[in-house]
């Protein structure tokens, strides 16, 4: 294992993938100032870990791991303190979502919904799966087997198929 990057070779590695950071913190939350926390905590825990990075990957897998992990355990923290909800607490913005009404808006605010209904690690894997990286990258990113990632997706990828249909009857 190689020496850790300073201050500013991480500071330059994060701004050159802020959308790593972005892309975990859309999918795990709804409200933009939740966003920015989870954002911020993201970025504190890979500095907090950035002592442990194996030089020997690729950052972009350990920021995603450590990016995953993060809004895990932050949405499940959230979740909880969130078990109740007055209904004026309750943040309604359809009208930014599908602004144009579009057939292919529509559907994409519906898989949107679908995802944020998916288990956690679920959700990590739909993230990673969109965002075209391959099974291995996947596999090493969330820590389990590369035919566990395909065997996950495929059911990940049936069980919204199937919410689609549902949705459509």
């Amino acid at each position: 294992m190689e020496t850790p990057p300073g201050k500013e070779t991480f500071l330059r590695l994060v701004e050159n993938n802020k959308g790593i950071i972005i892309k975990v913190c859309n999918t795990y939350c709804r409200d933009k100032s939740d966003r920015e926390d989870l954002a911020q905590e993201i970025i504190y825990q890979l500095w907090k870990s950035v002592h442990r990075f194996d030089a020997g990957c690729k950052f972009t897998t350990w920021m995603y791991r450590v990016a995953l992990n993060t809004a895990i355990s932050f949405y499940r923290r959230e979740k909880k303190a969130a078990a109740v909800v007055p209904f004026t607490g309750i943040d309604m913005d359809i009208e930014d979502t599908i602004s144009t009404g579009s057939e292919t808006e529509h559907r994409l605010h519906l898989l949107q919904q679908f995802i944020g209904r998916l288990k956690d690690l679920d959700r990590a894997l739909i993230l990673l799966y969109l965002e075209e990286k391959s099974y291995s990258e996947i596999a090493e990113i969330m820590g389990i087997s590369e035919t566990n990632t395909a065997t996950r997706l495929h059911r990940i990828k049936d069980k919204l198929k199937n919410e689609f249909s549902n949705h459509s009857k």
